[in-house]
């Protein structure tokens, strides 16, 4: 793999019950924290949809690394982050690492 900017992007779908998701998200997101080479959190929350109807996602998380390198070693040391994360998602969860294309601001 090339040495790209890489994130870890957990994609939380709607949870069966969204107050207990949420009593558990900040330990999650703790365990996050610490993985090595992390250089940045970015955590998101996807707006509810103006008619009611359920939303395509819950929650977004995006953890930062130099390179895919760093993006493995830490997913290498992530099972307490995984273990919470499957436990808490009652609604599912999917985890993705993707290269950063561009990361700029307008």
């Amino acid at each position: 793999m090339p040495d790209r900017p890489t994130k870890i992007s957990f994609i939380y779908s709607n949870p069966v019950d969204p107050d207990a998701f949420e009593a558990a998200y900040p330990d999650q997101l703790a365990l996050a924290r610490k993985l090595p080479g992390l250089i940045r959190l970015q955590e998101s929350k996807v707006w509810p949809k103006e008619d009611g109807s359920p939303t395509p996602a819950y929650r977004l998380l995006d953890l930062y690394f130099t390179d895919y390198t760093a993006a493995g070693a830490a997913a290498a040391e992530a099972g307490d982050l995984v273990g919470a994360t499957l436990e808490h998602a009652t609604g599912g969860v999917d985890i993705a690492f993707a290269e950063v294309v561009d990361d700029s601001t307008v």
